[in-house]
């Protein structure tokens, strides 16, 4: 049974229909586990041929289904070890306003995640710095410097519980 999913990247974007049938729902089942799988072993998993695997692949990487793949790093191993969730209120919320903060927060190595929220604060971020005098100098280049920042608040994760970059597919 094929399911349609939309693709839609931001909210200026037309929205266009993906469908997906079970193999590609399999595929991206076993990418989610493992991207660095060879499509000779993908394909073998998905219970596909390889030369269709390698074009189903390309598809749902052309149609946007497949953003990009990464590698998962320990922060704490490679000295990046404090996770905070960071609180943005504005003062001024017009669409310039806006996409000029994201646009300066979304260029900053340490901000992994950038939301723009409704409602409450304006925006939410996940960063990931060394420490807390990383955290503090980051603060004052994208924060304390900005005029149209009206609040920041600021969590900081002691325990990480789960993490799971994982989405929920339909079932196969």
């Amino acid at each position: 049974m094929a399911q349609y999913f939309t693709n839609q990247q931001n909210m200026n974007e037309s929205i266009e229909p993906v469908v997906l049938d079970a193999a590609d729902l399999r595929i991206l089942d076993c990418l989610q586990t493992d991207a660095a799988l060879s499509n000779q072993d993908l394909a073998h998993l998905a219970h596909i041929s390889p030369a269709t695997c390698l074009r189903r692949v390309k598809r749902l990487v052309d149609s946007g289904v497949i953003e990009r793949r990464v590698a998962l790093l320990s922060a704490e191993k490679l000295g990046a070890g404090l996770s905070a969730i960071v609180e943005i209120t504005l003062d001024r919320q017009g669409a310039e306003h806006l996409l000029a903060f994201e646009a300066k927060v979304v260029a900053e190595a340490a901000v992994q995640q950038c939301y723009q929220v409704s409602p409450g604060p304006d925006f939410v971020l996940i960063l990931q710095v060394a420490d807390m005098a990383a955290y503090q100098a980051l603060v004052m280049r994208l924060f304390t410097q900005d005029a149209n920042v009206r609040n920041v608040k600021a969590f900081f994760s002691v325990r990480r519980g789960k993490f799971e970059p994982r989405i929920v597919l339909p079932s196969l």
